[in-house]
C-alpha cells in the first residue's frame, strides 16, 4: 500500500514507457524486439486484448532483458493475473482502495486530479501515472501542482507524441512519459518491426534519460 521502490526503477529505465495494445499474440516477441533493439526495456502491455496475459507471459519469459508490465489494471484480480503471468509491475488509469491495498506487483497508479494526488498520498504513493495527461491540464498542470505538491513524481500519459514529450520530460516533477507512438497500430499491422525500432531509438536519442 506504498510505492515501492521498483516503481521508480522502471519509471528512470528511459525516457518512454510505451503503452502496448497487442492483438495478436504473433505479434508480441517481434514487438518486444524491436523496442528493445531500439533501447526500450521496460514495456508496458495493457489488459485490453484477449491475448495480452499470454503476450506478458511469452515475452517476460523469452526476452528476460526485457522488464514487462500491465497496464490497465483495474483490479486485484486483474494484478494477481499478471504476476502469474510474469509481469513485474502494474500500471493503471486510476486509484481505488482496494487497488491500492493490493500488494502483489508494485503499481503505477493514475490521478488526474490535486486531490486524487493528495487521497494517493494518503495511501503512500508518491509516483503516480498522470492521466489523461493532455485532456487533463497537460504541461502547465503538471508544473503547477509541482508547487504545492513537489515530493511527487509523475509518468504523463494521453495525448503524448514526439511533438510533445520534450516539453513534458522538462518538468521537475515527470520521470518518464507514456505513449503508443513509438509502437503505432499501422507499423505493428504492417509488420513494419524496423520503422518501431526507428521510432524507438529516436524516442531515447532525442529525450534521454533523465
Amino acid at each position: 500500500m506504498s510505492t515501492h521502490p521498483d516503481v521508480e526503477k522502471f519509471m528512470t529505465m528511459g525516457p518512454v514507457l510505451p503503452v502496448m495494445v497487442i492483438p495478436s499474440l504473433d505479434q508480441a516477441l517481434p514487438l518486444a524486439d524491436a523496442l528493445i533493439a531500439g533501447g526500450i526495456r521496460a514495456l508496458e502491455i495493457t489488459l485490453r486484448t484477449d491475448c495480452a496475459l499470454d503476450a506478458i507471459k511469452l515475452i517476460s519469459k523469452e526476452r528476460p532483458e526485457a522488464v514487462v508490465g500491465a497496464g490497465t489494471v483495474l483490479t486485484p484480480k486483474d494484478a494477481e493475473k499478471a504476476e502469474k503471468a510474469g509481469a513485474k509491475f502494474l500500471v493503471s488509469p486510476g486509484l481505488t482502495k482496494t487497488l491500492a491495498h493490493q500488494e502483489v506487483l508494485p503499481l503505477l497508479p493514475g490521478v488526474a486530479t490535486s486531490s486524487e494526488v493528495m487521497k494517493a498520498l494518503e495511501w503512500g504513493f508518491t509516483h503516480l501515472k498522470f492521466f489523461p495527461a493532455v485532456p487533463a491540464g497537460g504541461v502547465p498542470y503538471l508544473k503547477s501542482i509541482g508547487g504545492p505538491l513537489p515530493q511527487v513524481k509523475f509518468c504523463p500519459t494521453g495525448g503524448i507524441d514526439a511533438k510533445n514529450a520534450a516539453d513534458f520530460l522538462a518538468l521537475d516533477n515527470v520521470l518518464c512519459v507514456g505513449g503508443s507512438w513509438v509502437a503505432p497500430a499501422k507499423a505493428m499491422n504492417d509488420g513494419n518491426w524496423a520503422e518501431i525500432t526507428r521510432l524507438a531509438a529516436e524516442a531515447v536519442a532525442t529525450f534521454g534519460k533523465k
